[in-house]
């Protein structure tokens, strides 16, 4: 199961409301807080996605040769009683394919998914990065050991390859839920596979130092259980090595309760950007806002008098969970996150249609989805979306963000073109 849907189902104590299909109120005017602790860079000043890369398929040429995070059952085909998706995909703009139990389409065509091992699915989805004015992708890389492990490593390579060949910025997050001997692993891993990958022109810098993120220290449920040293000495030997660090941590970091571990503060201090996680904890535009007033603001201030970044999270919301509003919720979150002043923003995710939170190109309409599977398609709401339409989304609350257009509460981009 992926770990990090198991986090999102973790509880949330501040700054929720109850949801509501109620309109929503225009937000409460603020300040912008006029603060940037270091310089523009390559995730300061910048909007990055994060980049699974982790779909595979029988037949694609992988070394799982499996359907990887399609399903359930990896040896078999997806099917609606074999399936780890939320969304799906649209598979239009992909040359290679790869066949389902699933009916056709509605519009008749087969329902065949892509594999993220296909060197065009990666050059393509990183031309849609490029596209859509997305300036880097935080590749997600698992504990290598066992039967992941080389397919991830190929993964690195061709992000890598696709990252230079579109003018798109890559940096490695390494996710380290549920991994054992995660404290001298990790640092094995980067020094004999991943920190080659620094001296791209493509690889993400920040204050002329490469960018490495951790994403899971803090967490109070026993999919995390470092201890505090553990994760200050990985923190440490990473900034020993002259990396800039981003710790993707709790939502609740700051008061080190609900989902964050207590006596946590000192390892959250030691990091050069906090990345707070939002999947699962607001699901609508009002939830939104209740976070900037209650949880955003003073997590910004606290970052600006430690010397910290902040790069919040974005989501387009849940797809099957109904949570998209056509885009107002996520343009809520550009809007509430600029204007709390925050130094970089992580879209959580591109790919990520296991939880339904992608903003990769999906099914437009119920033409696009396969018949009789349930899967919603963006038009659920009778709103009519196109494809690319979060992507279109992204980049225009990246010119928010860049103040290359007014900051606003309206959503300027149309859902369909």
């Amino acid at each position: 199961m992926n770990a990090l849907l198991l986090i999102a189902l973790l509880p949330v104590i501040i700054g929720c409301s109850k949801k509501t299909n109620n309109p929503v109120p225009p937000p409460p005017k603020d300040t912008v807080i006029d603060h940037t602790p270091s310089p523009v860079g390559d995730v300061v000043g910048k909007v990055v996605v994060g980049y699974q890369g982790w779909f595979a398929a029988i037949g694609d040429g992988s070394p799982i040769d499996r359907y990887w995070h399609w399903t359930q059952t990896w040896e078999q085909q997806p099917s609606p009683t074999n399936t780890a998706i939320q969304s799906w995909p649209d598979v239009r703009d992909y040359t290679s394919t790869f066949p389902t139990k699933y009916a056709n389409l509605n519009n008749g065509q087969p329902a065949n998914v892509f594999s993220s091992f296909t060197d065009q699915t990666v050059d393509i989805q990183f031309k849609w990065m490029k596209q859509y004015g997305i300036d880097g992708a935080a590749l997600q890389r698992f504990n290598p050991s066992g039967i992941e492990g080389p397919v991830r490593d190929a993964m690195a390579a061709k992000v890598k390859t696709a990252a230079e060949a579109n003018g798109v910025k890559f940096y490695i997050m390494y996710d380290v839920s549920g991994w054992t001997n995660m404290q001298t692993e990790l640092k094995t891993d980067w020094t004999s596979k991943m920190s080659q990958y620094t001296s791209s022109a493509a690889y993400a810098k920040q204050n002329g130092k490469p960018v490495v993120c951790i994403w899971g220290f803090g967490f109070s449920d026993d999919n995390h259980n470092f201890t505090v040293a553990a994760c200050i000495d990985v923190i440490k030997w990473f900034q020993s090595k002259g990396c800039y660090v981003i710790g993707g941590v709790p939502t609740h970091w700051r008061d080190q309760n609900s989902d964050s571990r207590p006596d946590f503060k000192n390892a959250y201090k030691a990091l050069d950007m906090i990345s707070p996680w939002m999947v699962g904890r607001i699901g609508n535009a009002n939830e939104s806002d209740g976070f900037f007033a209650n949880v955003n603001k003073a997590d910004e201030a606290y970052c600006i008098g430690n010397g910290i970044d902040y790069q919040p999270c974005v989501l387009p919301g849940d797809l099957q969970g109904r949570q998209r509003a056509h885009g107002d919720f996520m343009w809520r979150q550009f809007y509430n996150m600029t204007r709390a002043g925050a130094q970089g923003l992580y879209i959580s995710m591109f790919d990520e249609y296991n939880e339904g939170n992608q903003i990769a190109k999906t099914a437009e309409t119920q033409a696009f989805v396969p018949a009789g599977s349930g899967f919603r398609s963006l038009d659920d709401d009778g709103t009519a979306c196109s494809a690319d339409y979060y992507l279109r989304l992204t980049g225009d609350g990246a010119k928010m963000f860049k103040g290359v257009i007014p900051l606003t509460a309206t959503r300027p981009t149309k859902p369909m073109p």
